[in-house]
């Protein structure tokens, strides 16, 4: 896997290429000190994953990957900050990304997740993903109240809204297969039938799009959000 290193700061830059470099998989095929530079550098060098900052001069990583979503969509974008904050998370998941770590990975978890983001899959760190949940989304109401032609659920049948409904609140294939009482496989056909339909590349799409839809309802106030830190 070829991988491409995006980061206003040369010292970073120079730090995640050395912690990739011993993995014989990957090979970092070069760098990009901002947005602009970053977008140049893929359509040159075409790699298969780009470690994209988010906050940098000139063109900030939420407007690169937005362009390489739509230049080179077969690239895929790991987002990296240290500002791990809410908003950070949902407008780069939202402007093409296929994951979101937070600057304080380990080696073997941000060589993991390259991997991840490659095969096509989402990856956002636990502890964000944990708090836009906790943050976004309310326990689930009963499936009953939502009819399938509820705004922005694209057609849904009832079981697929409460397939959808479900993830979103941060339920995986095996927790939803008990939940409805049917087979793992049969959440994976209903999943794979909704992200179709939503038009969603993946999981976290997914989720973000079931709060923005009103499928699930965003939480109010400051007492519900988590203290920084």
């Amino acid at each position: 896997m070829t991988v491409l290193i995006v980061d206003d700061q040369p010292l970073v830059r120079r730090g995640l290429s050395l912690i990739l470099s011993p993995d014989p998989a990957l090979e970092v095929v070069g760098e990009a000190e901002d947005g602009e530079q970053a977008v140049a550098a893929a359509l040159r060098l075409r790699p298969d994953v780009v470690v994209m900052d988010i906050r940098m001069p000139v063109l900030d990583g939420v407007g690169a990957t937005e362009r390489l979503a739509r230049v080179l969509p077969g690239c895929r974008v790991l987002a990296l900050s240290t500002f791990d904050m809410d908003e950070y998370v949902v407008a780069a998941l939202r402007a093409g990304a296929h994951g979101f770590l937070p600057k304080d990975v380990s080696p073997e978890d941000l060589g993991a997740a390259i991997r991840t983001v490659h095969a096509g899959e989402a990856v956002v760190a636990p502890r964000l993903l944990t708090r836009l949940i906790s943050t976004y989304v309310r326990a689930p109401v009963p499936p009953t109240a939502v009819p399938p032609t509820a705004p922005g659920t694209g057609g849904l049948t009832p079981r697929e809204v409460e397939v959808w409904r479900l993830m979103a609140t941060g339920l995986d294939n095996a927790s939803i297969s008990l939940a409805l009482d049917i087979s793992q496989s049969t959440v994976k056909n209903y999943i794979t039938s909704l992200f179709g339909k939503l038009d969603v590349r993946d999981r976290a799409q997914a989720v973000i799009a079931a709060y923005e839809s009103g499928l699930v309802t965003a939480r109010t106030g400051s007492g519900d959000r988590p203290g920084g830190g």
